[in-house]
């Protein structure tokens, strides 16, 4: 009843006779898990066992007509809502007492942002991602933007674009609060958001790039108290300068030092 819902409030089942949000989305799900390409495997597919699918409660098996129809018509949105209100709803049992117990507090804040490229076609009529290669072509797809907390098992938000756009679009700091902590790669740096997520009390933890330019104004190091290793800490500012203004934003630079068995550190 409530994906129903879910689907009626975004239009969902406009036009639809019988195969309604349910019915499709058990479809997509199955040809998912069946790794299936095309309309036509997965109509033969759904066919050739149409008596295992009694128990869900199917009624209807799409053609390839009404499969594409479904498509073209149902908002992926609509799916999009479905997921997050099932994590919303059983998040609290997505790791077990035993792996949160002991754990530290700054852990169930620590979020995890990456991404990853789907290749749907090789020969573009659009602009694709990835540096020019030898062939003159580049792959085209989209690209999957997914956030995950660091105790949890599934991602708590999952965002699409195309496989052209670049990771630091989808960082967006007003979607962080105070005292949350986020982690992602060097794909995202953006200073003008950096400085935005610092504002708003949020701490980001990322790798550097090679070519970045940034004044030093303080460098402590620190031993630690156990036999691991050391600790240094710069404090930079980092300066780009664009047409439209100049930015500058403050962080630390962290340099660990691990010291290994054998005597020998990295």
């Amino acid at each position: 009843m409530e994906l129903a819902s879910l689907s009626q409030a975004q239009g969902g089942e406009h036009y639809i006779k019988k195969f309604d949000a349910w019915h499709h989305l058990v479809v997509m799900l199955y040809a998912v898990m069946m790794r299936l390409d095309s309309l036509r495997e997965i109509k033969a597919s759904l066919f050739a066992n149409v008596n295992r699918f009694n128990h869900l409660g199917l009624k209807h098996f799409s053609y390839r007509s009404t499969l594409s129809d479904a498509n073209k018509r149902r908002d992926s949105e609509i799916f999009g809502s479905i997921y997050m209100n099932l994590y919303e709803k059983y998040r609290h049992e997505l790791y077990s007492d035993s792996r949160n117990c002991g754990q530290p507090k700054w852990l169930k804040n620590l979020k995890i942002i990456d991404s990853t490229t789907i290749s749907l076609f090789s020969n573009l009529v659009f602009k694709g991602v990835g540096r020019n290669p030898k062939t003159g072509k580049k792959k085209g797809g989209i690209k999957v933007h997914t956030e995950i907390f660091a105790n949890e098992n599934v991602p708590s938000d999952i965002k699409f674009t195309s496989a052209a756009s670049h990771d630091q679009f989808a960082l967006i700091p007003e979607r962080y609060a105070n005292e949350e902590l986020i982690a992602f790669d060097r794909a995202y740096i953006n200073y003008e958001k950096f400085s935005e997520l610092t504002q708003r009390g949020v701490i980001y933890v990322t790798k550097m790039k090679n070519n970045l330019s940034f004044e030093r104004i303080a460098d402590t190091d620190y031993q630690m108290t156990t036999d691991y290793g050391a600790v240094r800490v710069e404090t930079i500012i980092f300066h780009k300068h664009t047409k439209e203004k100049d930015i500058y934003h403050k962080a630390r630079k962290l340099h660990i030092r691990i010291r290994l068995r054998k005597g020998k550190s990295d």
